[in-house]
């Protein structure tokens, strides 16, 4: 088997880089900013790199970030068919809203009927603590039961670091999460339940002849594309944010955990996100189906296969540093007929300044037949010449 790359380009077929350029002088990328938090972290969402981070895997306090968690489950639920935004839900006594008389709530009253809809969003815009109790209760029939569901929830997502004991939010003595994890969570919120995370650019809530306003401020910063989330606050967390904006085909995410005050988690998000904006691209060089080469093929009823990926090759790079791509194959085998489409048969390298960035399968493009004996008996001979 060969296994050097240097090999497959000589024996086995020569890759063209047309497409991609050989390596050219390098574009100056600045460090990222200096973040005045306990932790941050900003992450490309499409490809998941991260572009900046610092103390991303201290635990901390997500205060009111843990409602993300809650309404991933309501939005999971609703779109299985568990509950849906019709169901009225009647409001215990543990939801009632004067069981929170210092912290955010939606200002329910018990015994009231209230629908899954408006609970939901008076989670998500106007973070209501009292919201998250009754909509714990309605989906898992207690908040405890709730809070096993959360933890299931995040070790399926793979949010090693987080454990949830409420709903809301709160200050509880093992309640913890990272900001990675959090990012985590943003980015399985936008994927998996889209029609939940269309509620997080909602700039206010009206229930109870109350009007209350998201306060995730950079919603209404016109110089930003910014469509969610979450702030938290108490006084053990601090003040924190999880953002996710747009900018032609990017989207990022920002986690900024423990700042001082309402002002420094908006001025460290938007600093960490203009950074990515700026300095950084989402670029696919090649989509999924799209013919990567054109390699011999060995006693088969065609001379050629074409060989590609399965999936688009989206990458993070340096803004300026498309130029700089290569690209390149390595073959885990010779290709002998039959093969049959979509069989792997090695990966695709791309490099970045003589650095592997990302790997992908290769694979064959074609179903190729074995030839009848008078070729497959010549090929035969070639490749003992060639081996």
């Amino acid at each position: 088997m060969l296994s050097s790359r240097a090999k497959i380009f000589t024996l086995l077929g020569t890759l063209s880089l047309s497409a991609i350029p050989v390596v050219h002088a390098n574009n100056i990328i600045p460090a990222p900013p200096s973040v005045n938090a306990k932790a941050h972290i900003l992450i490309d969402y499409t490809t998941g790199k991260v572009i900046a981070e610092e103390n991303a895997d201290s635990l901390l306090a997500p205060a009111s970030l843990t409602k993300m968690m809650t309404s991933y489950i309501i939005g999971k639920e609703l779109a299985s068919g568990n509950i849906k935004n019709e169901d009225k839900v009647t409001i215990s006594e543990l939801a009632w809203a004067k069981n929170f008389p210092d912290s955010s709530k939606m200002f329910i009253e018990v015994g009231t009927e209230v629908s899954v809809s408006l609970l939901n969003q008076g989670i998500i815009v106007a973070s209501g603590n009292d919201a998250c109790v009754a909509m714990a209760e309605h989906v898992a029939g207690s908040e405890s039961a709730f809070a096993d569901l959360m933890n299931a929830h995040a070790e399926q997502l793979g949010m090693n670091s987080s454990y949830f004991e409420n709903s809301h939010g709160l200050d509880s003595h093992e309640h913890k999460t990272t900001a990675r994890d959090m990012a985590t969570l943003a980015k399985a919120l936008i994927r998996d339940v889209p029609e939940e995370y269309k509620l997080y650019k909602q700039k206010s809530f009206t229930y109870n002849n109350i009007k209350q306003y998201n306060r995730n401020s950079l919603l209404w910063d016109k110089s930003m594309n910014v469509d969610g989330l979450k702030t938290g606050h108490t006084s053990q967390a601090g003040y924190s944010l999880v953002t996710s904006a747009t900018k032609g085909d990017m989207r990022l995410i920002s986690v900024v955990m423990g700042t001082d005050s309402e002002r420094a988690r908006k001025v460290e998000s938007k600093k960490l996100l203009n950074y990515g904006f700026r300095f950084f691209e989402t670029y696919t060089p090649y989509a999924a189906g799209e013919k990567f080469v054109t390699n011999r093929v060995w006693m088969g009823d065609v001379p050629e296969v074409d060989l590609g990926i399965l999936e688009s090759t989206p990458i993070t790079i340096p803004r300026g540093q498309r130029k700089n791509l290569e690209a390149n194959f390595e073959l885990s085998k010779q290709l002998t007929a039959p093969l049959s489409k979509g069989e792997i048969v090695g990966k695709v390298f791309l490099q970045l300044n003589g650095e592997d960035i990302a790997e992908y399968p290769l694979v064959t493009l074609q179903e190729i037949n074995e030839g009848g004996m008078f070729s497959r008996l010549m090929d035969y001979i070639k490749l003992q010449f060639a081996n």
